[in-house]
């Protein structure tokens, strides 16, 4: 199979997987119960105002109609209006976007800078007290559930310790970087580190764990192959050996797993979010849950469907590029 048809197989089924989200949250919507028009006029409105409403709304049309119609409006990028604010969707979307990915991308960097590390003490040194701490903390990490972690630290590092803030944060990344370019002050930047140190540690434990795990079976698996032998017999520094060699090696199917989990964390972050009151598209979406704002919910969970079957398909793609005996599998 060419990577031309091989690209294109995982876009359909990408679409598929897509269209499938979709139709599973309007289905939802519609065995819901309560009346759209009520819930978006209040309890307080006139039947003349509520027929008026569902009449504007499209909401007395057979559920067939409402459905295309929705799906019409999804393919030009028209997600409707919050029933709750009566703002744009994807509006309310985007504007959360960047706080998603800051906590994403900083529980995978925290995942990459104690995991790699941790899983090559552990394959070098096994059946020792380092491997068995490494094999301890992966077990822990894969099993403490996110939201007692979050608890915890803050129960210690912000309200014993006083180390780290607990409030929301009062600045972005983006604007940090800004104000480090244009007037040379870090202060809104350590500001920012404060407030996601928290949360992308959170986050970032279960990855953590995992990493550590696979860099460890990819490491022993590569350690006792010929080639490490060989290397050794000719007098090539252990070092050199484990990481310009093993590590190489072992790092092709951990960078997959880092990209397919880069966007299981952006679908991942609901609970940490809502924990550490982030500002991010899974606060928002608990925020939408409790208010029933089926539109604002459909659209989160829309696009985070939509940026999980993008980053798999990039990974693949990338993969199978790099590893092609892989394309007909």
């Amino acid at each position: 199979m060419t990577m031309g048809k091989f690209l294109v197989r995982r876009i359909l089924q990408g679409v598929f997987v897509i269209w499938g989200v979709v139709t599973i949250m309007f289905g939802l919507r519609t065995v819901s119960p309560g009346d759209p028009a009520t819930m978006m006029l209040g309890q307080g409105a006139t039947q003349e105002l509520i027929e008026r409403v569902r009449e504007q709304e499209g909401l007395n049309e057979p559920i067939y109609v409402q459905y295309f119609d929705y799906l019409q409006g999804m393919i030009v990028g028209d997600l409707g209006y919050s029933w709750q604010s009566n703002r744009e969707v994807e509006a309310m979307v985007i504007e959360r976007i960047p706080a998603t990915i800051e906590l994403a991308v900083a529980a995978t960097i925290v995942a990459i800078v104690i995991a790699i590390p941790l899983g090559v003490v552990s394959a070098t040194r096994r059946n020792e007290p380092a491997d068995y701490g490494a094999t301890m903390f992966s077990l822990l990490g894969i099993s403490t559930p996110n939201f007692w972690l979050g608890l915890m630290l803050i129960l210690l590092l912000s309200v014993s310790l006083g180390i780290f803030p607990t409030g929301r944060r009062p600045v972005g990344f983006g604007q940090a970087v800004m104000t480090v370019i244009q007037y040379g002050s870090v202060y809104d930047l350590l500001v920012w580190l404060q407030h996601i140190t928290l949360p992308a540690l959170t986050l970032g434990t279960y990855f953590t764990a995992l990493i550590t795990r696979l860099t460890r079976s990819g490491m022993v698996d590569e350690l006792g192959k010929p080639y490490v032998t060989a290397s050794r017999a000719k007098g090539l520094p252990s070092v050199l050996v484990r990481y310009k060699h093993v590590l190489r090696n072992t790092m092709i199917p951990i960078i997959t797993v880092l990209g397919l989990q880069l966007g299981t964390l952006l679908g991942g972050a609901v609970i940490t979010e809502t924990v550490f009151n982030w500002p991010g598209l899974g606060l928002r979406l608990i925020d939408a849950l409790g208010a029933r704002d089926w539109p604002l919910m459909q659209g989160i969970i829309v696009f985070i469907a939509i940026a999980y079957v993008t980053i798999n398909i990039v990974v693949d793609s990338l993969y199978n590029y790099l590893n092609p005996q892989v394309r007909d599998e």
